[in-house]
């Protein structure tokens, strides 16, 4: 329970651990103020608590890890029609991020804290947001846990951009759903794991297929044994990359049902069910001991990813719902307050737990008070008109954090795999057993075949060589024998005589001696060159083989340079993208300089805007203190004032100054008037006491720019109310608004005539006197101005005014060509269309649109240059739900389709 004042905590213990170590079994030591006992297994009605079958892990009777479920807070940026109608008053949350905790005021002096696992700012970035909220329920099922991310909270605070947004413009966009796809994928063995997805939606109560649209009435079945909650008849479709499960997210999102509301122009009317299946197989082990060598079989891991996109809560007041759209918002706080009375059970630890009221908690009975690891994002805003719907939501999560679940893996032996990985692997064996076999053969018979060549080679040169040294030595001695014939002759002329004879035998002796000597020196000459010239080879093989070997070495160290040339450009790579990654750090912090900058200007000048005026009791005196106000310290400081002035004097007393003498005393006056105006809980005093008629007489009566300024921002205020809308109108409001508008010249007062006006312009029963009266040419008329908020205003009531007229054409009450058209809106709308103040682009890209879903306008579109900008929108559009309305509007429209046929245009 909530305490006021800083000085008191909510019900959650202080000592509770922030960071659950994942499937930590320490986490069992959670303060005993955050446990849910789970209810005895005889009671059925108790079944969300149930377990699980037994895992391979544990017996059937282990009761499991406890885990409480995790909750975070975050806060939604100030969009622009929040920073234009708050922009007097605080916002209605103060986060302590640091701390784990939020304060919600209740008033200027008095605030509610509570304290949260997790605190997101609004400029917290969606990858932040996915690594505290869903990273460690990815990481369980991964593990072979069942896992549940869910989103809850108002319409319009952010939840379907926190878990669906798919960044295809900007990758820093990606929601909870593709980031969580991403990391899986990372961990996935296509040859082992399986991971297939279903992408439902609960829509009045019946559970439809997103992936097939034909399939509008799937049945819940339940294990009666386990209590588990299966869907037999959703679509399975197994995922292998991210580019596939993107398809099938965009046809999901494509088939969701949506409407525009007051509050969320693309608001969802169903709850949105992710369900990813994993199943991943874990490798078996051998373990041998002296005795027996056993083997493990590996295990399957079956995790499941449930990611739960809640619709958003609604007050019909607010959303203005009708018809159809009211029936749908019946059907989602009948879903979502049943579930939050199984929250509340769970939290108290009833025995009863109404499981069975709605369809959406039978199919959410694991995520609470089950088997699964759950974390809860709850999305909130800072609008202090929305403080009801946000104290209601901060109230869901912290009794959420009051759940506790027992986690159980869910995994079984895969024999099949096993004996189907062992028949693959034997056969693999084998034939890489052949395969080497004939490779050693086939190696045997080269080697083989190679010798014998060389062998071969070498007889025959052999063989050659042999014969021309024999022919070679053959030659040599026949020249020798002649050469030796020869000179024998020649000694026998010279000696004729005997003893010649005598001694010419000796000589032939001699003669034949010698050249018996002489061959055998010129064969060792001959070996003596073979020798040489073995030296010679050999040497030149040193020489061939001592280049091989520089050549390796140069090779080896080109290699290396590659490798090294390698690892450089990878690191410059590196580099790159790091440069790439501070850039865009670096463009986010200037951004987000930019906003805090724009901020502190707001800031200023609401300061400046806001009176300071302090009466007391007592007429003379609360003139004398309108007169000379007291300083400020601050904006909370002055409303403080104001609150005690209105407590103490009396509104009526303070509404009489508004017809005082001095100019001073009623621009001091009109200021508090203005200021009290701006609560929503004061308004109706005011105009009781006819705060409302005084306001519109000082429009007719006085001359002050000021005055002007201060009474139409105080005349915005009260038409933000319905039934004020009307006094204002049955009053002549309308015309005393558009006379100030034209007389005015100060940006600031055209700002507040503009912004009052525009209110006026989203009230359905005063489109017709709004009109006759002047209301769309004053709007038209204030662009003279030129001013980026004027025109703002301006843009925003035409979009209002679009909006209601697109309304009743499709109810059937209005018939014809649009107003805005007949007074001649269109051709400032084109001209605007793609302005570069988005606050501006974004209410003109909303009124073409709702004028193009009138066909009746389509021709005058189509001449005034409108049909280009809806292709345009269609097509270029920041937002993705302007873009998505562009798109259905031009491709349900027969004249466009026609005219883009015409123009060969492929649309």
């Amino acid at each position: 329970m909530a305490t006021p004042s800083n000085h008191r905590s909510n019900g959650t213990h202080k000592n509770t651990p922030k960071t659950d170590r994942l499937l930590s079994i320490n986490s069992s030591t959670k303060s005993s103020a955050l446990k849910c006992k789970p209810a005895p297994p005889s009671q059925p009605v108790t079944a969300l608590r149930r377990s699980s079958p037994a895992s391979v892990g544990g017996s059937k009777d282990d009761p499991g890890v406890p885990g409480r479920v995790r909750v975070a807070v975050r806060l939604r940026p100030q969009n622009e029609e929040e920073l234009a109608s708050d922009a007097d008053f605080a916002d209605c949350v103060e986060l302590q991020p640091e701390l784990k905790r939020l304060k919600l005021r209740r008033n200027n002096w008095d605030s509610d804290t509570y304290e949260f696992d997790e605190i997101l700012t609004e400029f917290s970035s969606q990858k932040r947001v996915y690594e505290v909220v869903a990273k460690p329920v990815v990481e369980s099922v991964l593990d072979g846990y069942n896992g549940t991310v869910m989103a809850y909270g108002q319409t319009g605070t952010g939840k379907t951009y926190t878990l669906g947004r798919l960044g295809e413009e900007d990758t820093a966009c990606r929601g909870i759903m593709v980031r969580a796809m991403e990391d899986i994928l990372l961990d996935f063995s296509p040859d082992t794991d399986t991971i297939s997805v279903s992408y439902l939606q609960l829509y009045m109560e019946t559970i439809q297929d997103l992936l097939d649209p034909a399939n509008d009435n799937i049945l819940i079945v339940e294990d009666p044994k386990t209590g588990d909650v299966s869907l037999p008849g959703a679509t399975q479709i197994e995922i292998r990359d991210q580019q596939s499960f993107m398809e099938l997210l965009r046809l999901g999102e494509a088939h969701r049902f949506a409407a525009n509301t007051k509050l969320n122009t693309e608001s969802s009317r169903s709850h949105a069910i992710l369900m990813v299946h994993v199943k991943r197989s874990v490798k078996g082990s051998v373990s041998e001991t002296p005795v027996v060598k056993t083997f493990k079989p590996p295990v399957v891991r079956k995790g499941k990813l449930v990611v739960v996109d809640l619709a958003g809560s609604e007050r019909i007041d607010k959303s203005g719902s009708e018809g159809h759209t009211l029936e749908e918002a019946k059907s989602i706080n009948l879903s979502l307050s049943a579930l939050g009375k199984c929250i509340n059970a769970l939290a108290e630890n009833s025995s009863h737990v109404p499981v069975r009221d709605s369809k959406l908690t039978r199919l959410l009975r694991d995520s609470f008070g089950g088997t699964a690891r759950t974390s809860l994002i709850v999305t909130i805003g800072p609008s202090p008109r929305h403080r009801g719907e946000t104290a209601s939501t901060i109230m869901f999560g912290q009794r959420a954090m009051k759940v506790e679940n027992m986690l159980k893996i869910k995994e079984e032996f895969d024999y099949k795999s096993l004996s189907r990985r062992l028949d693959i692997q034997l056969d693999k064996l084998i034939a890489d057993h052949e395969r080497q076999q004939k490779a050693f053969e086939d190696e045997i018979e080269r080697i083989n075949v190679e010798a014998q060549n060389r062998i071969s080679e070498a007889e025959k040169n052999y063989a050659g060589e042999l014969e021309r040294e024999r022919l070679k030595y053959q030659k040599d001695y026949m020249e020798s024998i002649k050469k030796l014939e020869e000179k024998w002759m020649l000694i026998q002329r010279k000696h004729g005589s005997e003893r010649n004879k005598v001694e010419g035998k000796d000589d032939n002796k001699a003669n034949e001696e010698v050249s018996v000597v002489s061959p055998i020196d010129e064969v060792a000459g001959v070996k003596k060159m073979l020798h040489n010239e073995t030296v010679l080879r050999k040497a030149a093989e040193a020489k061939v083989n001592n280049l091989r070997n520089q050549i390796m070495q140069l090779k080896r160290s080109e290699a290396e340079g590659s490798s090294e040339v390698e690892k450089l450009r990878k690191m410059l790579e590196d580099e790159a993208r790091e440069k790439a990654k501070l850039e865009q750090e670096i463009t986010l912090l200037q951004s987000q300089l930019l906003q805090l900058s724009f901020e502190a200007d707001e800031t200023r000048r609401r300061l400046d805007r806001a009176g300071s005026g302090n009466l007391t009791s007592g007429l003379d005196s609360l003139m004398s203190q309108v007169r000379n106000p007291p300083p400020r310290d601050s904006e909370n400081g002055d409303k403080s004032s104001i609150a005690k002035l209105f407590e103490q004097v009396g509104l009526q007393k303070i509404l009489s100054l508004l017809e005082a003498e001095d100019s001073d005393v009623r621009v001091h006056a009109v200021k508090v008037v203005a200021n009290l105006a701006a609560e929503v809980t004061n308004q109706e005093k005011i105009v009781e006491a006819g705060g409302l008629t005084s306001l519109l007489m000082l429009l007719r009566s006085s001359e002050d720019e000021t005055i002007h300024r201060v009474a139409a921002g105080a005349i915005a205020n009260l038409a933000m109310n319905e039934t004020n809308q009307e006094l204002i109108m049955a009053q002549g409001g309308i015309r005393l608004l558009s006379m100030t508008g034209a007389n005015a010249e100060d940006p600031q007062t055209l700002r507040m005539v503009a912004g009052a006006i525009a209110n006026l312009c989203g009230n359905d029963k005063l489109q017709m006197k709004l009109r006759d009266e002047g209301g769309i040419r004053a709007l038209l008329g204030m662009v003279r101005c030129k001013h980026p908020d004027v025109l703002a205003q301006v843009a925003r009531g035409i979009a209002n005014f679009a909006k209601c007229e697109s309304r009743a054409s499709m109810q059937g009450t209005k018939t014809g060509q649009s107003l805005l058209i007949e007074d001649g809106a269109l051709p400032w709308i084109v001209e605007n269309a793609n302005n570069e103040a988005s606050t501006i682009r974004r209410h003109i890209e909303l009124a073409l649109c709702h004028l193009a879903q009138h066909e009746v306008n389509a021709k005058h579109m189509i001449s005034g240059g409108a049909l280009w900008e809806l292709v345009r929108i269609s097509r270029d559009c920041s937002r993705e739900d302007i873009r998505t309305l562009a798109h259905r509007t031009l491709t349900s429209s027969p004249t466009f389709l026609a005219e883009l046929r015409r123009l060969r245009v492929e649309y």
